[in-house]
């Protein structure tokens, strides 16, 4: 990553900048102690993590429903909630340690997201758009997660250099369009995402 700190928070974050900043720390600290983030990952957090996090967020429409399922340390969920806050943004998260964790950043950071604690399989709920970042390989992230994604509506699934061949080793579902995004925003290296859109 070219981009700075000062750049990142200037153009994706201005209306947050502090609070985007406190989380950076967040996850240095509480989340390398309770294990959520690698220890050697302390230094990485905002190339590694937060701006990791940032294509992914061009691809949501203004103003919908976003679950962002295994959203472990909050990513890529509570970073999309930092940088769009047109979003309505709902972690899923199956364990309890995580799920309190995300419950003590978003009460410090007073963000507007919910918190469901279970299985995506077991979410009862849809949404316009589901995220996920390094959850599971991606066919098997499709059976866990297309049950969530209201028709018209699309998976976003964050991948790295095999997204394509990962697309053509899944067996497409019924009624979607699948597409491999190349997203290039200025000093981020090429960021790889999965969309599924389900058409009815």
């Amino acid at each position: 990553m070219i981009v700075s700190r000062e750049t990142l928070l200037e153009c994706y974050f201005k209306d947050c900048a502090e609070k985007v900043s406190r989380y950076a720390e967040i996850l240095q600290s509480w989340g390398i102690e309770r294990g959520l983030v690698g220890p050697r990952e302390g230094e990485r957090i905002w190339e590694r993590h937060i701006a990791n996090c940032l294509p992914v967020t061009t691809l949501i429409p203004e103003g919908v429903k976003v679950a962002d399922i295994g959203s472990g340390a909050g990513l890529p969920g509570i970073v999309i909630a930092l940088a769009r806050t047109d979003l309505e943004v709902t972690l899923i998260e199956p364990l309890q340690r995580r799920v309190d964790f995300l419950n003590e950043v978003i009460a410090e950071l007073e963000l507007p997201i919910t918190v469901i604690r279970g299985k995506s399989e077991s979410v009862k709920r849809s949404f316009e758009v589901v995220t996920a970042r390094a959850v599971a390989p991606f066919p098997k992230l499709l059976d866990i997660s297309w049950h969530l994604v209201k028709t018209q509506g699309a998976l976003l699934a964050m991948k790295g250099g095999s997204a394509q061949e990962e697309i053509d080793s899944t067996e497409s579902k019924r009624h979607s369009v699948t597409k491999l995004h190349l997203i290039e925003l200025p000093g981020f290296e090429v960021a790889r995402v999965i969309e599924v859109r389900k058409t009815a």
